[in-house]
């Protein structure tokens, strides 16, 4: 029996936090809010170990991580839904990624609790 090269690899980047222009609450128009946002990237079949141990040859995640952030503070958005599809369908489009899932929690909207969205798309 021989011994696998290659293996399934998901980046998952979990609990970024951050301010973003978002709602349609007059609180919601005049100030940002802290959202919470958790994304896993389906890279598919992967080598068990990158060709070598350079940054320039793996989906680096600080690209991730800005990209995310960008999305999300770019401009104000009125509905969560629309701002998770828009997140979504960028991440769709970073190299090698087939499938994305993506969780955006809106931190403080209610005093008893908080209200989070979940999309996926892609393979899985």
């Amino acid at each position: 029996m021989s011994t696998p090269s290659q293996g399934h690899q998901t980046l998952t980047l979990q609990g970024l936090r951050f301010d973003a222009n978002l709602g349609i609450l007059e609180q919601e128009k005049t100030a940002p809010q802290p959202i919470l946002v958790d994304a896993e990237l389906n890279l598919g079949p992967q080598p068990l170990l990158p060709q070598d141990d350079d940054i320039f040859h793996v989906l680096d995640y600080r690209k991730v991580r800005r990209i995310i952030i960008e999305e999300c503070t770019a401009e104000h958005v009125n509905l969560l839904e629309s701002l998770i599809g828009k997140l979504v369908q960028r991440l769709l489009q970073l190299p090698g990624v087939v499938g994305v899932r993506v969780k955006i929690a809106k931190l403080e909207i209610f005093d008893d609790c908080e209200v989070a969205i979940r999309m996926e798309a892609g393979e899985w």
